[in-house]
């Protein structure tokens, strides 16, 4: 087949592709750095003529105009996980919000789910010759969206890399294509501070040579990658990496030698960082991207001996409770990946999930360690789950601890001007 007539024959304007979309529809958009931009804004200028097309995403680095109060009548988003460009409108009532597990949201999409999906508008990178296009830098749950999409709208973008793994869709799955050359969205590149640097150094020391770690993006991943300069053949399985991997992969740090679940290769669900990890992983053999009901299932991750998960919190209570998608009644986030990671790493030979975060929030005046979470918090973790609790003054071992032995250890790590409350109110509670 010539599959360059194929491609030719699908080519148009955003705002040809953009007419499939009928009001009442339900329509994914591409998440994280693989947001389709000149899709978006071209279905975002037809909210004159569209009423109630429901959005769903992920998390996405970039604008979310079909959030506007305005377009309250023609958009209604669904986040399935919240990011700063949706959190007023989810707060507001103008957009909803699905708690779900990252590995289970493929699933929404397919039959007998609850998203059947009218139409996925997707970021692709330029097709091989055969005709195959790679999702790039977000597979994770756009690969399982497109491929339950009633239309597959893409945008092929001469700066999306080419990732390789379970991460490519034929031209002729493609109902329309629209061509652009734009640079992806980038994430800002920041050093870690001196107490992140200390989080980073207790987590270091629990990491054996050889182990496979899954760390996000952030201040306390970047301080554990720069603690473990002097480790030997680590390897990655995580739903997220950014430029601190690429480093570590080119001193020599990260292998994947030792791995026991794809062994020489680091597996993820999706990027983001600088250019550099964009040309990096472009092409690379090392990379492999993989829908997020794989990579995220719980039994893959145990697969890998050594498993480390490195976590964030909002706040801990002093029997372990983990609340990290709202501030009180106040949703801010999301699941994401954190029970996948912690219970896969908690049944992982050798394996060891932490929960990791600086012990204060808004400038030192509230301990993250509280005696029981704010009235309206969400518990994503739950106190069975949580093996360790890390802290720039230490870590917690919690797996196995009583109530009152939990208590005591939160106390310990927690800021020394909360310990004599936080002890006081532990009393109170009758924990210790």
């Amino acid at each position: 087949m010539d599959f360059s007539s194929l491609y030719r024959s699908k080519v148009m304007s955003a705002a040809d592709a953009v007419s499939q979309i009928k009001s009442g529809s339900r329509i994914y958009l591409g998440g994280g750095a693989g947001v389709p931009i000149e899709l978006m804004h071209a279905m975002t200028a037809r909210a004159d003529e569209l009423r109630n097309v429901e959005v769903v995403h992920i998390l996405t680095f970039a604008d979310a105009p079909y959030a506007a109060p305005e377009m309250r009548a023609s958009f209604r988003h669904n986040a399935l996980f919240i990011g700063h460009n949706v959190r007023k409108a989810v707060n507001e009532s103008r957009a909803d919000f699905t708690p779900v597990f990252l590995s289970e949201i493929p699933d929404l999409f397919r039959p007998n789910g609850t998203l059947p999906l009218d139409a996925a508008m997707v970021s692709l990178s330029p097709p091989d010759e055969h005709g195959f296009c790679s999702f790039g830098v977000e597979v994770g749950t756009t690969k399982p969206a497109a491929e339950e999409a009633s239309v597959i709208i893409a945008e092929v973008n001469q700066q999306m890399p080419r990732t390789l793994g379970d991460s490519f869709i034929h031209i002729s799955r493609l109902h329309s294509i629209v061509e652009v050359d734009y640079p992806l969205p980038l994430a800002p590149q920041g050093g870690s501070s001196e107490l992140h640097m200390k989080v980073g150094q207790h987590i270091a020391g629990m990491i054996p040579d050889g182990a496979t770690l899954q760390m996000g993006i952030g201040s306390i991943p970047d301080a554990v990658l720069q603690n473990l300069t002097n480790h030997k053949d680590l390897g990655i399985h995580t739903e997220l990496f950014s430029d601190g991997v690429v480093e570590m992969v080119q001193r020599g740090v990260i292998t994947c030698r030792r791995k026991t679940l794809h062994p020489g290769k680091i597996i993820a669900g999706f990027l983001f960082g600088s250019q550099r990890l964009y040309d990096f992983v472009d092409n690379n053999p090392i990379i492999e991207l993989h829908p997020t009901d794989y990579v995220n299932n719980p039994y893959n991750i145990m697969q890998n001996d050594n498993m480390i998960s490195i976590n964030s919190a909002i706040a801990v209570d002093l029997t372990g409770q983990v609340c990290a998608d709202s501030i009180g009644p106040r949703l801010y986030s999301g699941v994401g990946g954190q029970v996948d990671f912690v219970r896969g790493a908690g049944r992982s030979k050798g394996g060891m999930p932490i929960i990791a975060f600086l012990s204060t929030a808004k400038n030192d005046t509230a301990s993250r360690i509280v005696p029981m979470l704010a009235e309206g918090s969400g518990v994503v973790t739950t106190r069975n789950d949580v093996h360790y609790v890390a802290t720039e003054y230490g870590v917690a071992s919690l797996r196995g601890k009583t109530i009152r032995e939990r208590a005591q250890a939160l106390i310990r790590i927690a800021h020394p001007k909360f310990r004599d409350e936080l002890t006081h109110q532990a009393k109170q509670l009758d924990y210790i």
